[in-house]
């Protein structure tokens, strides 16, 4: 690889994308290099690319990648060139209580592509710490569909059965068929939940029955809390909101019905700056719990990749079409009008 100039996505500043010639990267200690096979267009990328996070720019993003290894770090001991392998976003470096804890995901030190290394939106990235950052791909699963499980899958997975603990036969409501709403109305049905999608795009909606929806509402048509309280006959057990915006975060929570629970997944804008007015007193009454979810672990993959081989969960129902990293920007305008529907995946680096 040494003097080769890599094609990737560079954000120069907010709202300031350009596909540009980079340097091959430098593989860290105890890590690998991967050659990039698909980028899943996340969300999270969108709140970067609008300026909702605080990042250094220039900044090459993606969180959301699998690839082969090209390279490997003397003393990697899990990982050989020329495996298949799936980057959970939520890196860590093992040091901390929380890692030492099992909980990884909540590192004091995180190690997030696209963040604190260099991401997905390009040829090659340099993983650190591989043995405990990296999970292995089954040859079942493909690349394409295969990315979104660093991301939307893995934060849904943890949000539904680890934080929420949803049970067969509840009622589940999700505000936002995007990405990770897609996948945590996959989840929640395979967990034998009774799933509602709520949503403003037809395109999502239909998308939301496909990956296991048994009703869905469109919100600009319909008041959304008044629907769900009359399909699920008197309120949904789990609420998501994952989309992280006022009017979802409180109408998941006055979907409820006494003693639900309330799975807070999407992150805020700028407009709302992390700060939301909950019902407070609705919640008192009600007895609701209001749960938060970043990430998963890398070991709780062993519970979710069966699921994914075995055909329970179907991240390649979601997929609308594979792209190029030009096109990647026009994906987050799309966003940005909540237009589009589905999970674009970047699988031309060229």
């Amino acid at each position: 690889m040494k003097g080769y100039e890599m094609k990737a996505l560079v954000l120069e500043g907010i709202q300031q994308l350009a596909v540009r010639n980079m340097p091959d990267p430098e593989p860290a200690a105890l890590g690998v290099v991967i050659r990039v096979k698909a980028n899943g267009v996340c969300r999270s990328d969108w709140h970067a690319w609008n300026g909702d996070f605080k990042r250094e720019f220039p900044l090459i993003m993606g969180h959301e990648f699998t690839g082969v290894i090209e390279e490997v770090m003397p003393g990697v001991t899990r990982f050989k060139k020329g495996d298949r392998v799936v980057v959970p976003f939520s890196g860590s470096d093992g040091t901390c209580v929380h890692c030492q804890a099992g909980l990884s995901h909540l590192c004091d030190n995180p190690l997030y592509p696209g963040k604190t290394y260099s991401g997905g939106y390009a040829e090659y990235v340099a993983v650190p710490l591989a043995d405990r950052n990296l999970v292995a791909l089954p040859e079942e699963i493909d690349f394409t569909a295969g990315a979104a499980l660093g991301c939307r899958f893995m934060t849904s997975f943890h949000g539904l059965v680890d934080r929420a603990k949803v049970q067969p036969g509840e009622w589940v409501v999700v505000y936002g068929c995007g990405g990770v709403g897609l996948s945590a109305i996959n989840i929640a049905a395979a967990l034998g939940a009774r799933v509602i999608g709520v949503d403003i795009n037809p395109d999502n909606l239909a998308l939301a029955r496909q990956m296991g929806a048994l009703h869905v509402v469109n919100s600009l048509e319909t008041p959304p809390v008044e629907a769900v309280l009359q399909i699920s006959g008197g309120g949904a057990h789990v609420s998501v909101d994952a989309l992280g915006l006022a009017q979802t975060c409180v109408d998941g929570l006055l979907s409820l019905r006494k003693t639900g629970r309330h799975l807070q997944i999407g992150i805020t804008t700028k407009k709302d700056a992390g700060h939301i007015s909950v019902p407070i007193d609705a919640m008192v009454y009600k007895e609701l719990t209001l749960v938060g979810s970043l990430g998963m672990a890398a070991h709780r993959f062993e519970a979710m990749i069966p699921m994914v081989v075995q055909g329970r969960l179907n991240p390649e129902r979601m997929v609308n079409r594979e792209i190029t990293l030009s096109e990647v920007e026009g994906v987050f305008e799309n966003m940005t009008k909540s237009a589009g529907a589905g999970a674009f995946v970047v699988t031309q680096f060229q």
